[in-house]
């Protein structure tokens, strides 16, 4: 059974935002696989909800002439999963959209609610992190844009305000343009169970691809939000692709983490799953991007 009061459906992202403002209490709603299974649970019994399924200003994805990548918060992970400029440009992303849940869940669930509910489980925001996207929010003062790395304040917390939505997740060139990358979910049941840890590792290779020019390593499930690893990052810039980087960059993640004991897994587990992650996802993000990696 679902406990709900009222639903609102509207019609622009103008309509939701004051329908938001109007009642304190109300939520928003767009694929539903997290708001609807919190309903039922009872944990948001009676909640009124704004339905922004469907709003066509909020789906979609589009590339700039500069180079912009802007996604819709709207779009679902299957669409996502399947976008000619995601799998052209940052096909990591498709990697992790692909998978969420199991097919259901990804033709309704979208990557805007999994960014904005605020778990660190979440599959796409460890990748999110890793190409440092930008997230434009949008409330009765007009847009604003967060860095993705000042999004999450703590488990299921963000700075977005109650009267805000998000209308876009925007990549900028420089952050996809040269490199390669690579996702790891590892979970009880692979892709139909939430992350017990995720992983995103993206490099930038020199031109003789013997190099590592700089590297991005982020973590979702290693501590209370998505996150970045910088020690680990720092070691493998400008580090040679020889023997020893992997054992190194595992070694330099293990300092960078804090994950916690649940019922999914235990802290001593996920430390010994980021040491091994983190190898396998810098060998993939290396032959991804056209080099050898052995190590």
């Amino acid at each position: 059974m679902y406990d709900i009061s009222t639903i609102h459906e509207v019609s622009s992202i103008d309509e939701a935002i004051a329908a938001l403002s109007a009642d304190e209490n109300a939520m928003l709603i767009s694929g539903g696989t997290d708001v609807l299974i919190k309903i039922h649970e009872g944990k948001l019994a009676g909640v009124p909800l704004i339905s922004i399924h469907g709003l066509d200003e909020l789906c979609g994805v589009t590339m700039s002439d500069n180079g912009v990548i802007d996604i819709g918060p709207g779009t679902t992970f299957s669409q996502l999963e399947n976008d000619e400029i995601v799998l052209r440009h940052i096909p990591q992303l498709a990697e992790a959209a692909g998978q969420v849940g199991g097919p259901q869940i990804r033709a309704m669930g979208t990557v805007g609610g999994n960014v904005c509910n605020g778990v660190t489980s979440a599959d796409t925001a460890s990748s999110l992190f890793s190409m440092e996207a930008e997230l434009v929010l949008k409330g009765p003062g007009g847009l604003r844009t967060v860095p993705i790395s000042e999004f999450y304040t703590g488990p299921g917390k963000t700075v977005r305000l109650h009267d805000e939505v998000l209308v876009s997740i925007r990549i900028l060139p420089e952050n996809y343009m040269g490199w390669s990358g690579h996702y790891i979910k590892y979970a009880q049941r692979n892709a139909m169970d939430i992350a017990t840890l995720g992983v995103a590792c993206r490099v930038m290779l020199s031109d003789g691809k013997k190099t590592i020019e700089d590297c991005r390593l982020a973590f979702g499930v290693a501590a209370a939000t998505p996150m970045r690893a910088f020690s680990a990052e720092k070691y493998a810039a400008g580090h040679a692709i020889d023997a020893g980087l992997a054992d190194g960059f595992s070694e330099a993640a293990l300092s960078d983490v804090n994950p916690r004991t649940s019922w999914r897994a235990s802290r001593e587990f996920r430390l010994q799953l980021v040491g091994e992650l983190s190898k396998r996802a810098l060998k993939q993000a290396i032959i991804n991007a056209g080099g050898e990696c052995d190590a």
